[in-house]
């Protein structure tokens, strides 16, 4: 009697989540509906291609930026890791939304989400998106494993029809029904989960955004651009490009590169046009997203890192001193960084 009372809570507290079940079911498997039914979101030719917008990620991850960066320095790799990450949303939130396995589907939310918050957690540019969406997605996972699925689920039908597969201890620690915890533990679980959960929340909360004590900031909002590694030999200057910061849904646009003495004097300039005409082979890209000239200006995507060189006769017999390299944005921003020439 009492374990058909407990049963019967636990279908409760199922059928109350039923709302939570299809809804976060749909968010991941509507990832997989969007790049692989709606449009072809694999396919590395394309503008859409979802390794690109991985390595939007790279520049501000926690504790995953060396995975990001090795997926997004790799081609092949970085496409089957899209194409498993696609089609486990798939599988995940289909069967959330059946409710079948449901409590190894919201390990399969829970991990996923861990994902989104760890490598994206930065990114929104009118709210914190990407943040919400994942500690909202980690919360979800682990109300769901909890509480398993209800009356309106295939989990339900098979325990109902006692197929011999609901009958295996297992099946209650992957589908749905009494979990085989005793209550006093549960409920230490129940408590500690979600205290490291809500800690999770404002640990992240403030790493990326400062949402818990200090300045608010939004790394979304504007560019930035890390020119680094300045050199100069014979007639060719050198410099590395990393966009680390700024809105992900569109690039830096270069439209100046000067470089200029001690005295403040221009030694070199492109302007606007060079930098829509520059040579492609003096772009020495290392991600899947890529410095390139556009129509108007030098385009420098989310997370895209490039070695640029420009060769130019005017460096060829510069005196010995310190010179500095300034790049100028579309926006009015502006980076440099330093070199000296010893002669």
């Amino acid at each position: 009697m009492q374990n058909k009372e407990l049963l019967q809570s636990y279908h409760m507290a199922g059928l109350f989540t039923l709302t939570i079940r299809l809804v976060v079911g749909w968010t991941y498997f509507s990832a997989f509906w969007r790049r692989l039914i709606l449009e072809n979101k694999l396919d590395p030719e394309t503008a859409g291609y979802i390794g690109e917008k991985f390595n939007h990620f790279l520049p501000n991850a926690l504790g995953i930026k060396p995975m990001i960066e090795y997926l997004v320095s790799n081609p092949d790799a970085l496409w089957w890791a899209m194409a498993a990450f696609t089609i486990i949303e798939g599988i995940v939130g289909l069967l959330l939304m059946l409710g079948l396995f449901t409590r190894l589907m919201s390990i399969g939310v829970f991990s996923l989400a861990m994902g989104i918050l760890l490598g994206s957690g930065w990114l929104g540019t009118t709210c914190l998106d990407e943040w919400q969406i994942g500690v909202l997605g980690v919360a979800s996972g682990f109300t769901l494993f909890l509480s398993g699925s209800g009356k309106y689920s295939l989990d339900y039908f098979l325990q109902t029809r006692n197929y011999k597969i609901t009958q295996y201890k297992i099946y209650n620690w992957l589908g749905s029904g009494i979990l085989p915890i005793q209550l006093n533990s549960l409920h230490k679980i129940v408590f500690g989960g979600a205290l490291a959960i809500l800690a999770l929340t404002l640990i992240t909360n403030q790493y990326f955004h400062g949402g818990v004590y200090g300045t608010l900031h939004n790394m979304s909002v504007k560019p930035k651009v890390e020119v680094t590694n300045s050199t100069i030999k014979q007639d060719i200057l050198s410099f590395q490009l990393f966009r680390v910061e700024g809105a992900d849904v569109y690039g830096s646009f270069l439209i100046g590169i000067t470089l200029i003495d001690a005295n403040e004097n221009a030694v070199l300039e492109l302007n606007q046009n060079a930098l829509a005409n520059f040579p492609k082979e003096n772009i020495k890209n290392n991600y899947v997203a890529k410095i390139k000239s556009g129509v108007h200006s030098m385009i420098i995507p989310l997370g895209a890192k490039a070695t640029l060189q420009i060769k130019d006769q005017k460096l060829a017999n510069l005196s010995s001193g310190i010179y500095k390299i300034i790049l100028t944005d579309i926006s009015g921003a502006t980076w440099n960084d330093t070199l000296e020439i010893k002669n």
